[in-house]
């Protein structure tokens, strides 16, 4: 049975703050998740992300902020 929205409205209204809360960010999330799927995807290929971060060299050198510790 699908529920018309005046009678969504009224459970929700029927909710206290905090699970009002809940239900606000679960449909944001199914939102989102809706938004996704209808937009198209790229299939993940090994070594799309090559350039988009640059490494230190120093990357693995001890922090100064940690000498005194070590």
């Amino acid at each position: 049975m699908i529920m018309s929205d005046t009678e969504l409205l009224k459970k929700v209204s029927e909710l206290p703050e905090n699970l009002k809360e809940e239900v606000d960010n679960f449909i944001d999330f199914l939102l989102q998740k809706h938004g996704e799927a209808d937009s198209e995807k790229k299939p993940l290929q090994f070594g799309m992300m090559k350039g988009t971060f640059v490494m230190s060299d120093d990357f693995d050198e001890p922090l100064d902020d940690f000498k005194e510790y070590m």
